[in-house]
């Protein structure tokens, strides 16, 4: 499907299929250098999602399928007769990158049930699977961008935190698909992005992104937002997610779930955006959830110079949980979901 003609504020596309090759924008050097990395196979596509040069529950989804083709492609080339069997390993090395972004697992299952009923070279079958789940991706972001919009009382501002935009899938973006949606109707006064420590999602690629397209954004701290929301500006907290239980609870980068708590003293609404591929209605609360953490070394230094005392040692979980209680809205491309519970979320995927 064509891009929608009302849609504004839409260049930037991290995930591209050139040449029989996948092209990922490199994330881990933005803003300083906008460069991409080819994956010619697998083994490529794994270590990028798992090296965080594509992130983003959508986006390492996407990556994932496109992994798919490449490992597929390959080995049918190899053995005709075992290539279904022999796929597995690669299935399975994909699926070992990063256990808390459900999109992932949700990738690979699809392009497993469809490599189960294949016959003969699966290369064609395969890329349309995985060019049309990308495609559908950025419809859905424009679907949810103006639901989302459509909830924002204006004037306000938001606040996002980490990066669910356009780098973070397809295209467009979850809870920046919002942000863009509520600009581009003047519905928003002024747009805040939390740094995002450690990886500093917020003001590299957040604040990055949203200036590609000429939209002003400014950074806080996260220690800033309780005295941001104090000030009595913000009407919304928007966050992606990387996968949400079906009680409503909320997985996403971690400081998510102080977010949520000070907006809810501030009386500041908190929305969740994204697609239904994220809903894992086979979790039942997010306290099952799997968290994954990172190694030390992301918070003890600072693009390679340490910056902590010499023998700090450091936690580092890359996510945290956000009871669905703390929650107003979850915003999919199928509806929205207002005060989450399982009897509502079983009830988007009744519809």
């Amino acid at each position: 499907m064509n891009k929608n003609a009302s849609v504004k504020y839409d260049t930037v596309r991290p995930i591209r299929w050139r040449d029989a090759a996948l092209s990922l924008i490199d994330q881990r050097l933005l803003p300083h250098a906008h460069e991409e990395i080819v994956c010619h196979d697998v083994a490529a596509v794994a270590h990028a999602i798992k090296d965080m040069v594509v992130r983003g529950a959508p986006a390492i989804g996407i990556a994932a399928a496109y992994g798919v083709v490449l490992a597929a492609r390959a080995r049918f080339q190899a053995a005709p007769a075992t290539w279904k069997q022999d796929v597995e390993t690669d299935l399975a090395l994909l699926a070992g990158t990063r256990p808390t972004a459900v999109n992932l697992f949700w990738a690979i299952d699809r392009m497993r049930r469809l490599i189960q009923a294949l016959d003969g070279d699966p290369g064609p079958a395969l890329l349309q699977a995985a060019q049309a789940m990308h495609q559908d991706d950025i419809e859905a972001n424009y679907r949810m961008g103006e639901l989302g919009a459509a909830l924002l009382e204006p004037p306000c501002a938001v606040l996002t935190h980490c990066n669910a935009g356009a780098l973070a899938t397809g295209g467009y973006g979850t809870a920046l698909g919002v942000i863009r949606a509520a600009f581009a109707a003047q519905r928003i006064t002024r747009i805040y992005a939390d740094e995002t420590r450690p990886w500093l999602q917020g003001a590299r690629l957040t604040a990055w992104e949203l200036l590609e397209d000429g939209i002003p954004v400014t950074l806080v701290a996260e220690g800033a937002a309780s005295h941001l929301m104090k000030q009595g500006e913000v009407g919304w907290v928007i966050v992606g997610s990387d996968r949400i239980a079906a009680n409503g609870d909320v997985a996403n980068k971690i400081g998510t779930y102080n977010l949520a708590v000070t907006a809810r003293h501030h009386g500041v609404k908190v929305m969740v955006v994204a697609p239904t591929s994220t809903i894992d209605m086979n979790m039942a609360s997010g306290g099952l959830i799997p968290i994954e953490t990172r190694g030390e070394a992301e918070l003890l230094a600072l693009q390679g110079q340490r910056i902590a005392a010499p023998g700090a040692r450091a936690w580092n979980p890359v996510f945290d949980v956000t009871p669905a209680e703390l929650v107003d809205a979850i915003v999919t491309e199928k509806g929205v979901v207002t005060a989450p519970n399982a009897e509502k979320m079983a009830g988007l995927f009744s519809q």
